[in-house]
């Protein structure tokens, strides 16, 4: 039997392999051990199917947890479909009171279960999930179990009602992605930091300075950026006259765009500037774009993980004498659009950059600036 269970791995090592661009491939023989050989034939038909990379991702990490979840709650692999039973038990272990906790060991998540999914490496936070979290990974979970043309329970009143319960009897304080947005001010903090010609400071300076750029690009759309995504455009003339050189990032299909969409975003420009310094001292004509660089100077030719471009922001934060607790990548993202609105740049053209679908949601920082410098706030200046 341990042979059979050896050689099973090893397929599921090889199937998995056959897909190792658009998964977490560091982890391939964890995957291969933890999922079943139906959840591996699954995910290489969607990837043939053409799912985008982010979503392929997340729907593996969250179906490798859900299946360790399942083995350590059950003792078994996940059913297809789950019952409803076993839906409600997620939710249970998931989304729990911590005061009741303290007078109710039973109460959550058993210690038994938390303690086989922390020592597999699934489970590092403390206390009961985020609402979020739990709603993503049903989601996941449910589009799994379409996909293997099966219906489930995820739509039944006792799930939501179960969700719906748990969340009003734990309120928790909604957090935003970035404690603080990454404005001009801070930005220029940051890239202080990158003052010297070391293959590092030029990296994370082009990083930088591209993400913000171009509209406050998603880290995993900053790790991901391949060479031939990039388009010399011809200069643009600065108001004093001089040329500055441009180019064009074609993102192709983004989260927030449609299937056969190809969003385009510009640089002009510091940034072309700081971005082709990067890729000239790199000696990079062609792949991917940012890479890790290792403790000899060596540049990696795979692309960098999206965690390192969160890594970054926040060890230049800790490198200027911020606190890097209150800064992360996405603060690049609400910066953007916060700085545009400082700036005076209309909202309209702001979101043809940052490529955000919600006017309500772009408009917040505007709102919040316009708040900010209007009358109403300076009544005791």
């Amino acid at each position: 039997m341990t042979g059979d269970r050896e050689g099973q791995i090893s397929n599921r090592i090889e199937t998995l392999d056959t897909i190792a661009a658009v998964l977490p491939i560091e982890r391939r023989d964890k995957l291969a051990e933890l999922l079943t050989d139906q959840d591996v034939e699954t995910l290489r038909h969607l990837v043939n199917a053409g799912m985008g990379e982010n979503t392929l991702r997340a729907l593996t990490s969250d179906l490798a947890y859900l299946e360790a979840w399942s083995l350590a709650a059950v003792g078994s692999p996940l059913p297809w479909p789950a019952p409803e039973a076993l839906l409600l038990k997620f939710v249970a272990h998931h989304l729990w009171d911590p005061a009741r906790r303290e007078s109710d060991s039973e109460h959550g998540m058993p210690a038994e279960v938390d303690r086989e999914l922390r020592d597999g490496g699934f489970l590092r936070s403390i206390g009961p999930h985020a609402p979020d979290t739990v709603r993503r990974r049903l989601a996941n979970w449910s589009t799994l179990t379409k996909w293997r043309g099966l219906d489930g329970a995820f739509a039944s009143p006792a799930l939501r009602s179960a969700i719906r319960l748990s969340v009003r009897a734990v309120p928790r304080p909604r957090r935003r992605k970035s404690a603080k947005a990454v404005t001009g001010d801070v930005l220029a903090k940051l890239l202080a930091t990158c003052g010297s010609d070391s293959l590092r400071d030029l990296r994370d300076r082009a990083i930088l300075m591209v993400a913000f750029a171009s509209g406050g690009r998603r880290r995993s759309e900053v790790a991901g950026l391949r060479k031939d995504q990039l388009t010399v455009e011809p200069p643009v003339k600065a108001e004093d006259g001089s040329a500055l050189p441009s180019l064009s990032i074609h993102l192709g299909r983004t989260k927030t765009s449609g299937a056969n969409q190809d969003e385009v975003v510009y640089l002009t420009g510091r940034p072309v500037e700081a971005l082709n310094a990067w890729l000239a001292a790199a000696k990079i004509d062609g792949g991917s774009v940012f890479r890790a660089i290792d403790r000899w100077g060596n540049v990696s030719k795979r692309a960098l993980d999206p965690k390192a471009v969160n890594d970054i922001v926040k060890q230049r934060a800790e490198l200027a004498g911020l606190d890097p607790g209150e800064f992360s990548a996405h603060g690049l993202r609400s910066g953007y659009l916060t700085e545009a609105a400082n700036r005076g740049v209309p909202l309209q053209e702001a979101m043809q950059q940052s490529l955000h679908k919600s006017v309500t949601q772009a408009a917040s920082y505007y709102n919040n600036a316009e708040r900010k410098n209007g009358h109403a706030a300076r009544l005791m200046v």
